[in-house]
């Protein structure tokens, strides 16, 4: 005798769409599509414009400090404002023109970016040191000075002036540059049509290393500037969001900033 096997439940008619009944799309049909911002490479040349303009009109509000003590106008308008200006112009930019710095400036926040972009920057941070050292043995002390440490060379500061200096270069300098060139320029690049979003990340890298070493204005560093400028620019294509290169560039930026901050303030000397 067999045992009769088990027999498959019958379908249950629900599970049969009806041919009478119309179909229903499904939800995300409704989503409107991702919008593309609305500026370019012209956004990225106005706030260059602002940028080199603010800073000569700057200058000459400062103007000479004469001999003593950096007083902390000078900290605070002739090396931070420029830059804050133009970063505060990039993103209105955003605002007006697109969809906002979140979005057109990748500006989501994420601990994983976080850690890839201090690995980055502690690399970063290697290479720029001997750089720096190869360079200097190269043209010589003088001639490696960045324009921050040649205003700052043998001239004291108040504690305030100085801490703020330095507040500035380690954090908030970083996070203006970026902005500025691994944001608006690097979504400029981005925004040319590519044969793939390959392309398009390894052309913003490519263009956005070369603008910002040939931006700083110092000829003679621009070497420097390029070694500097590709771990921080990698941190930015690997992670695909800006976060990732502020803090790597803000890790690049910790030595040099407290070596400006000991030197400053007197308490070493370099």
């Amino acid at each position: 005798m067999t045992t009769s096997q088990p027999r498959d439940p019958a379908p249950d008619a629900a599970s049969f769409p009806d041919p009478d009944e119309p179909a229903v799309p499904d939800a995300t049909a409704f989503l409107p599509p991702a919008r593309r911002h609305r500026w370019g490479f012209g956004a990225f040349l106005l706030v260059e414009a602002v940028l080199l303009s603010s800073a000569a009109f700057v200058s000459v509000l400062v103007g000479d400090t004469g001999p003593g003590p950096l007083p902390i106008r000078v900290v605070l308008l002739g090396t931070m404002l420029p830059t804050m200006i133009a970063a505060g112009v990039a993103v209105l930019i955003t605002y007006v023109r697109g969809n906002g710095p979140v979005a057109d400036l990748r500006l989501e926040w994420r601990w994983a970016d976080v850690k890839t972009g201090f690995r980055f920057g502690c690399v970063g941070l290697v290479f720029t040191t001997l750089g720096a050292y190869l360079w200097t043995q190269l043209v010589g002390n003088a001639n490696a000075t960045s324009a921050i440490s040649a205003l700052v060379e043998d001239r004291k500061m108040s504690v305030s002036a100085a801490v703020v200096m330095f507040v500035y270069l380690w954090l908030l300098g970083p996070i203006c540059e970026e902005i500025i060139y691994r944001g608006l320029l690097w979504g400029a690049a981005e925004q040319l049509q590519w044969r793939s979003e390959r392309w398009a990340g390894a052309a913003a890298f490519l263009l956005s290393t070369a603008v910002f070493a040939a931006s700083h204005l110092e000829p003679l560093r621009t070497t420097l500037l390029l070694v500097i400028a590709v771990p921080i620019g990698l941190a930015r294509l690997v992670t695909g969001r800006l976060p990732g290169s502020i803090v790597a560039h803000q890790v690049n930026n910790f030595l040099p900033a407290l070596t400006i901050l000991l030197g400053a303030l007197g308490v070493a000397s370099f």
